[in-house]
């Protein structure tokens, strides 16, 4: 991981967006599907014409990816995931996704993968894994952008689910794996049957970082510690909720990956305003910012900090401290952790030496 260099137009330019825009970045909450961009969706629909109902027109996507609710979001995300068919649509697009950090200056991200989806689609699981794992090798040579896996089971697929993608975390384990995780909606799927299989995963050396807290109470987060060994939750957003949750949460400074924009597009949270990000901080939570699906949530993470910096009035110096929690959050080794930091430290130093 370079350090980055200052643009001409990052100097001329004081806002806090452009001191986002130049700042180097980790993401640990951001979906492998969820994360193609409006022309890699359009390109691999019009390799599948006929066979698909995602449109093929860029353009349209907007309104594509415009959700009523969290089951017509899951229903639309698998309907772009049907899109991905053979290993080079793999590997296209997550050269694709890679490509689209490197224009944030997202210097590291750990890239939530679900392979049951392609693997029961027919790709073979060796030829998935050969992609991604191609895919990453290229992104960190080629454009500076350093990728780990984390495999989640898909929830609303069951434990047929879970139990193929422990296999393929286990038995296959990419280089490039980190993590063990589990989306898809909450309501309905409860954490603790999935319990066996995340024990095998960290029986393997995989972390722990399932979705909680999203769309169901403070309950589900306790699930997730107590039942999956939980080391990051995603989203956690009703965590706030429970006093005795936040204590716990603070005490043992476990992070959680907030994802504000993606919350207000699934209607988990009705709007942006009423996000509790700011409770979480106030609070003393370990907070990391992410975008979760981009695309479909017509955002990325640059825009993700600036609504954060918005919501918890910070400036440049505050931002650059929340963008060092990811670091400090994420399964980087203390090397890898050291180098981004200090490279965060260092556009803060230049920014202000302007």
């Amino acid at each position: 991981m370079g350090t980055p260099s200052s643009t001409p137009a990052e100097s001329a330019d004081r806002s806090i967006e452009a001191f986002i825009a130049g700042m180097p970045k980790a993401e640990l909450h951001v979906h492998h599907v969820g994360s193609a961009s409006p022309r890699v969706v359009a390109e691999l629909a019009a390799r599948h014409e006929g066979r698909t109902k995602v449109p093929l027109d860029p353009a349209a996507l907007a309104e594509y990816f415009t959700f009523t609710d969290f089951a017509h979001f899951i229903e639309v995300y698998l309907s772009v995931v049907d899109l991905v068919r053979d290993a080079e649509d793999v590997r296209a697009l997550t050269y694709g996704v890679a490509e689209d950090m490197a224009r944030q200056n997202i210097r590291y991200a750990e890239l939530t993968v679900t392979p049951y989806s392609s693997v029961s689609r027919g790709i073979p699981d060796v030829a998935f894994m050969e992609a991604i794992e191609d895919a990453r090798h290229r992104a960190e040579k080629e454009l500076g952008v350093v990728l780990r896996w984390c495999f989640d089971i898909p929830g609303e697929a069951g434990l047929a689910a879970a139990e193929e993608t422990a296999r393929l975390a286990v038995d296959l384990a990419p280089e490039g794996l980190v993590s063990f995780g589990l989306g898809g909606p909450e309501i309905g799927v409860p954490r603790p049957q999935f319990k066996p299989y995340f024990d095998r995963a960290r029986a393997a050396g995989l972390r722990s970082v399932p979705h909680a807290g999203e769309t169901t109470g403070p309950e589900t987060v306790w699930d997730a510690l107590r039942v999956l060994g939980a080391e990051r939750i995603g989203h956690g957003t009703q965590a706030v909720k429970d006093r005795a949750l936040i204590d716990h949460l603070g005490e043992h400074r476990i992070p959680l990956e907030v994802c504000p924009t993606s919350n207000i597009a699934t209607r988990a949270v009705e709007r942006i305003e009423d996000h509790p990000i700011k409770r979480m901080v106030d609070a003393g939570l370990l907070v990391t910012v992410n975008s979760d699906d981009p695309p479909m949530f017509g955002t990325d993470l640059n825009t993700e900090y600036a609504v954060a910096a918005r919501l918890l009035g910070l400036d440049e110096a505050g931002v650059a401290a929340l963008a060092k929690n990811a670091v400090e959050a994420s399964f980087l080794d203390a090397t890898g952790k050291a180098r981004l930091a200090g490279e965060i430290d260092a556009h803060l130093i230049r920014w202000r030496q302007v």
